[in-house]
């Protein structure tokens, strides 16, 4: 007779494991067993509470890095975008030095030489209107070997303020597009980025019970394999005395192996489920531990909102529906900028400055005349920008410029585009929606059987404990078989770890919960 794992629950009760004490305790005291808890004790490793794995995982999980990374990015696009409007100081300095051979009477000399300092300096700026502003001042030094300038070197100046606002271009619309689409993914990638550490908190959650579970079944397993080395004593002292046959001590021995490879099998599980947790925190146990050992146990029961509360907050206030939404309008102000920027292009543009001149006057002999300069010409570069700054000699200017594609195609076409691209957004934000509120109710319902679910559990041990203790006497009195000693074992197994499957389903049901409403005391931590 071959005895499988389940079998293995049997033996354990065999020996009297669980009959010889009553289940008692509360919701997360699962099994009171005495000799389970020592074992419990007994399990090396790290311990590691649920706060400081959550701490862990919030500082070092690579999902939390990469979110923080794309929010960083954000940031630097928009703060990039707002730099468009930022003022720009410019100045250009040019140094000409030539000489051209001339054919001219007038031009004052058979190799004209002349050296040149141009420079123009001033500020640009775009402002949020559209309106492109320009001021600007420019000089020219000019030195000559003619004999025909009355001014040698010459000074001139002008200066300037232009500017060029698009008439349909949509003004704010069309000029802050870029920018207010920034913000909008700004806005995005730090709901997203907060919503992630709200996811990795209730990651590392889940994998700690997982964990928690885990090493109560290493601990079962241990003492299943403890008793199955007992129970083989006992039956090879049975079969000395003719109580039971050779088959029997069979049977014990192929018992006590298959529990030696489950626990084998086990132990594997538990180091694999401590690293799964390892990575995600980022810390690995102390040095000379293998695992980390979970202090906390999971939560019997929890408070929920009614269903459609719960709903209506999740719409709210998840932040991984809120960076969709953000996505939305990202898209849409790029959308409603391109309906304007499909019209033609209606510029009005203007501008008004002043000149000056200056420089060292010189006489010009012309024929048997001399030529001087009139008065008030004379002087350095410094007089010449102060006859632009008192616009002695002014200028102005207006005008419009009109540009109007034929057919209208791009302009176009880039509208339909973004309006697809809208609709797509828009599509993925309702299917969000849908999908949040869809895990809202799942949760919802773990989580309002959970009490049930728990009590129903607790009552299927106690009830599947006092069948073995009646199962075991009939047994010693030989009014049932060691099969349905068996089955009575199995059934007692099943609802052992129904008991805390429905214990860590709770607890990781309302990790999920908190994730999925984005719970503000946790949002509040990260921001």
């Amino acid at each position: 007779m071959r005895i499988g794992y389940s079998d293995a629950v049997v033996f354990w009760i065999f020996l009297s494991v669980f009959c010889s004490t009553q289940f008692t305790g509360a919701q997360t005291q699962p099994n009171p067993d005495s000799a389970l808890v020592e074992i419990l004790h007994k399990i090396e490793g790290t311990p590691l509470t649920l706060q400081q794995a959550i701490e862990s995982g919030s500082r070092n999980a690579t999902s939390v890095g990469m979110a923080k990374a794309a929010y960083s990015a954000a940031r630097g696009a928009a703060r990039h975008e707002r730099g468009f409007f930022d003022p720009e100081f410019f100045f250009n300095l040019n140094y000409l030095d030539q000489e051209e051979p001339t054919a001219s009477f007038f031009a004052g000399s058979p190799t004209l030489i002349t050296k040149q300092t141009t420079s123009s300096t001033g500020l640009r700026m775009n402002l949020p209107i559209g309106t492109e502003l320009e001021l600007s001042v420019n000089t020219v030094r000019l030195k000559t070997n003619s004999l025909f300038a009355f001014l040698n070197p010459e000074y001139d100046a002008f200066g300037s303020l232009s500017l060029r606002q698009p008439l349909l271009g949509g003004f704010a619309a069309s000029a802050r597009k870029r920018l207010a689409s920034a913000d909008r993914q700004l806005e995005a990638e730090q709901a997203r980025y907060n919503q992630q550490v709200l996811a990795t908190r209730a990651e590392v959650e889940r994998n700690y019970w997982d964990l928690y579970a885990a090493v109560r079944d290493y601990a079962v397993q241990t003492l299943t394999r403890n008793r199955a080395k007992v129970f083989l004593k006992e039956a090879e002292l049975r079969a000395q005395t003719g109580l039971v046959g050779p088959n029997q001590v069979a049977s014990a021995r192929t018992f006590l192996a298959e529990q030696e490879l489950v626990l084998l099998q086990m132990d594997e599980q538990l180091d694999r489920l401590s690293d799964q947790l390892a990575s995600l925190i980022g810390v690995r146990p102390e040095s000379g531990a293998v695992r980390f050992i979970p202090v906390d146990v999971p939560p019997g029961d929890f408070a929920i909102a009614p269903l459609d509360k719960l709903v209506e907050n999740a719409r709210s206030s998840n932040l991984d529906l809120r960076a969709a939404q953000k996505d939305v309008d990202a898209i849409r102000v790029l959308a409603n900028a391109a309906k304007w920027e499909a019209l033609p292009s209606v510029d009005a543009i203007g501008s008004i400055g002043g000149s000056g001149l200056g420089g060292v006057a010189q006489q010009v002999i012309f024929g048997g005349d001399t030529l001087s300069i009139p008065p008030g010409r004379t002087g350095n570069l410094n007089d010449a920008l102060g006859q632009v700054s008192r616009r002695d000699f002014p200028s102005w200017s207006v005008g419009v410029e009109i540009s109007i594609p034929i057919g209208f195609r791009s302009g176009l076409g880039e509208k339909d585009r973004l309006n697809a691209l809208e609709s797509v957004a828009q599509q993925k934000y309702i299917e969000a929606s849908r999908q949040l509120e869809e895990q809202i109710r799942d949760i919802y319902r773990v989580l309002s059987h959970g009490r049930a679910r728990l009590k129903a559990a607790r009552e299927g041990v106690e009830a599947a404990q006092e069948q073995v203790r009646i199962g075991l006497v009939e047994f010693h009195n030989g009014q049932i078989t060691a099969f349905e000693l068996v089955r009575l074992g199995e059934d007692f197994a099943i609802t052992q770890r129904r008991y805390s499957q429905a214990l860590v389903l709770t607890a990781k049901a309302a990790a999920t919960l908190r994730q999925l409403t984005s719970d503000e005391n946790s949002a509040e931590e990260i921001n």
